[in-house]
C-alpha cells in the first residue's frame, strides 16, 4: 500500500463460489485513501465478481472486508452508500435525457433536491454536456454516454468509485476524455477509484494494479514495478505457423518462446544481440519480421502467471 494512511479498504481471504466453481480463493487486497488501483487480469481470473464484491453487491462466502479499519458485515448497504459504481453493460435509460438520468440517481440516493440541482449542473459542465443535457441519452456518442454514466455514479458524492472495464469500446480521443475525468476526481475530491480492466493501456493509468490468477491477488504492484520483472527486451516473430517456429527456437537456440496473438514472443536481455541468430536459424523467407520493444503490462501478466491477459477463459457473472 503507498504511503502511511491506514486503508480505505481492506480485503482478506476472500472466496466465493458459483455452485461447485471456486472463483475466489482467499484474494487479500489493501487500498489506500484516493488511490487508483486497477485489478487487472483476463475473463475467469475473478475480478468481476471481486468487483461485485467491492461495489458491495455480493457478499463473500469467506473473508473479512473492512471501510476504513470497520469490518462490514455480509450485506451490509454501508459500502454500497458510500460508493459509485459504472458497470460494464450500459445502465442508463437511452429515452431519458442526462438531467434526467442524474435526477433519478440523485432521487435513489435521497440526494436534498436543492443539492441534487447544484451537483447535477456540475457535473454535466464538467462533462462538458451542459449543452446536451435535454437530449435523449441514446442519440449520444459512445463516449459521451459514459461521460453521463460516470456522472450519475458521482451524483451522491461517493468516496469510493468502483468500475467494471470503463473504457471498453471507447476511442482514443473518449478513452483520454474519460481518464481525464477520473484523475481529476482522485485530484480535486480524494476519490479512492477501483476498476477491473484486462486493457494494459487502462492498466498504465494506475497508481497500482492488483495482478488476479486463478481467483488469487498473485501480485500487487506499480505497473512499472511490474514491467521491470522482465528483464531486457520482448523479441517479436512474426511467421506462418508460429507454433512450430517457437519450438524451433526452443530446440535450437534453447531459449523459452510463446505464441500470443499470432506471433512468437522471446524475452530477452541484450535481446538486439538475439536477433541475427534468429534470421539464421531460419531458411530465407520463413520468418516475415522480427522487431524488438520494452515489455508491457500484457508481457507482465504472462511472466507472472503464466497465463495471457488476452485469453477470454469463461467466467459467471456476478
Amino acid at each position: 500500500m503507498t504511503g502511511a494512511a491506514a486503508p480505505r479498504l481492506a480485503l482478506e481471504g476472500i472466496a466465493f463460489r458459483y455452485g461447485a466453481r471456486e472463483v475466489l480463493r482467499g484474494a487479500s487486497l489493501e487500498i489506500a485513501p484516493a488511490e487508483i488501483v486497477g485489478l487487472l487480469g483476463p475473463n475467469g481470473a475473478g475480478k468481476s465478481t471481486l468487483f461485485a464484491i467491492l461495489a458491495g453487491l455480493l457478499p463473500p462466502a469467506a473473508g473479512t472486508v473492512r471501510l476504513d479499519g470497520r469490518e462490514i458485515p455480509a450485506g451490509a448497504r454501508g459500502l454500497r452508500a458510500i460508493s459509485g459504481i459504472v458497470f460494464q453493460a450500459p445502465g442508463l435509460d437511452g429515452k431519458l435525457s442526462a438531467r434526467e438520468n442524474l435526477r433519478m440517481a440523485a432521487a435513489l440516493y435521497r440526494v436534498p433536491r436543492a443539492e441534487a440541482r447544484r451537483r447535477i449542473a456540475r457535473l454535466l459542465e464538467d462533462a462538458g454536456l451542459t449543452g446536451r443535457a435535454r437530449e435523449p441519452v441514446e442519440r449520444l456518442s459512445g463516449g459521451l454516454r459514459r461521460r453521463v454514466e460516470l456522472a450519475r455514479a458521482l451524483v451522491h458524492r461517493p468516496a469510493i468509485l468502483v468500475m467494471d472495464e470503463p473504457t471498453s469500446g471507447l476511442d482514443a480521443a473518449a478513452f483520454r476524455a474519460f481518464w481525464g475525468s477520473v484523475e481529476a476526481l482522485r485530484r480535486d475530491e480524494g476519490v479512492t477509484v477501483i476498476i477491473t480492466t484486462h486493457q494494459p493501456e487502462e492498466a498504465e493509468r494506475c497508481d497500482r494494479l492488483a495482478v488476479l490468477s486463478g481467483g488469487v491477488v498473485v501480485a500487487c504492484d506499480t505497473p512499472a514495478a511490474l514491467r521491470a520483472r522482465i528483464p531486457g527486451d520482448v523479441v517479436v516473430i512474426e511467421a506462418d505457423e508460429p507454433d512450430e517456429v517457437a519450438a524451433v527456437i526452443t530446440a535450437r537456440l534453447g531459449l523459452p518462446a510463446r505464441v500470443r496473438e499470432g506471433a512468437v514472443h522471446v524475452e530477452r536481455e541484450h535481446a538486439h544481440t538475439l536477433v541475427p541468430r534468429l534470421v539464421e536459424a531460419f531458411p530465407a523467407g520463413r520468418l516475415r519480421a522480427v522487431s524488438l520493444r520494452r515489455p508491457t503490462l500484457a508481457d507482465a501478466y504472462l511472466a507472472i502467471t503464466g497465463a495471457a491477459l488476452e485469453e477470454d477463459d469463461e467466467e459467471a457473472a456476478a
